[in-house]
């Protein structure tokens, strides 16, 4: 039977060490499975490291544009099928919407971009073709081009919370915390409770360092049913981050197994000593240089 993979919220990174990779101090712990976010950890690995984080869509607000499935179980597939229908009739919008779709799920990313803009470009005024194109150029790390795009994917009198969550999301990105949340917050006045929101808030108010309202707002993500095994396991993480380790473990287990749980738990737990560690020493240092 095949083992269950550890799943994050955005599925920004396969590993820790991808992450480690970006940060410019990176630590030498390498665990085998990513716990969650790989922003919350780049947080975590940042202020053990006494350094700060390459800005990359990884590590800083690595919160998801969409949850972009492919048409198709088989992805390659999928994209040959979309991509000779597109070439066929390359003014069909549908067509391009799912198309670069399926290249987003496939990590071609540039390209999907460039199948949006030509959409956009042939239909300006298309919500749809707006919002795809405004997630893709933020999956691209194009930040403040895709918040110029989502802005015209709708409008004040008709304002749309997919947009919205996603407006936030790229917001969070730019380690624009604030504004990330009041779109969030706007979005929820339209949803009330809507879990995928929720979970945005929750992982925003934790990449701004409010751990308290995270653990709220992110229970309140995971009470909805069914719930997304990923927003469970950045619930997991925001306790295990206040030192609740035997709590964050066990809410853990619900969707890893019982190793991998206590192996995502143990990697906390010496990073957030080795953070204890280096800022004893920093400020043992101050100390004797003002002496």
């Amino acid at each position: 039977m095949r083992r269950r993979r550890a799943l994050r919220y955005g599925d920004m990174v396969p590993t820790l060490a991808a992450i480690e990779m970006r940060l410019t101090c990176p630590i030498s712990i390498r665990p085998a499975r990513l716990l969650a976010s790989a922003a919350l950890l780049a947080i975590v690995a940042a202020s053990a490291a006494g350094c700060q984080t390459t800005q990359t869509a990884q590590t800083t607000g690595a919160l998801p544009i969409a949850e972009v499935d492919p048409p198709d179980p088989d992805g390659r597939r999928a994209v040959e099928t979309l991509g000779q229908q597109y070439r066929a009739d390359p003014s069909n919008v549908q067509v391009a919407v799912r198309y670069a779709q399926a290249l987003r799920a496939g990590g071609q990313r540039a390209q999907a971009v460039a199948v949006l803009e030509k959409a956009s470009m042939e239909q300006p005024h298309d919500k749809t073709v707006l919002g795809a194109y405004g997630r893709a150029l933020a999956e691209a790390g194009n930040y403040d081009q895709a918040l110029e795009v989502l802005d015209r994917a709708h409008t004040p009198d008709q304002p749309d919370w997919h947009i919205l969550s996603a407006q936030g999301a790229v917001l969070d990105q730019m380690g624009r915390h604030a504004d990330a949340q009041r779109h969030y917050l706007t979005a929820l006045k339209i949803v009330p409770e809507e879990p995928s929101v929720l979970s945005n808030l929750g992982l925003s108010y934790a990449l701004a360092k409010n751990l308290r309202d995270a653990e709220t707002t992110l229970r309140r993500a995971a009470a909805h049913r069914p719930v997304d095994p990923r927003v469970r396991q950045n619930l997991a993480l925001v306790i295990g981050l206040q030192g609740r380790f035997a709590e964050a473990e066990t809410i853990a287990r619900a969707d890893l197994p019982p190793d991998e749980a206590a192996a995502n738990v143990a990697y906390l737990r010496q990073m957030l000593a080795r953070r204890k560690d280096l800022r004893e020493k920093r400020d043992t240092r101050a100390a004797e240089n003002a002496s």
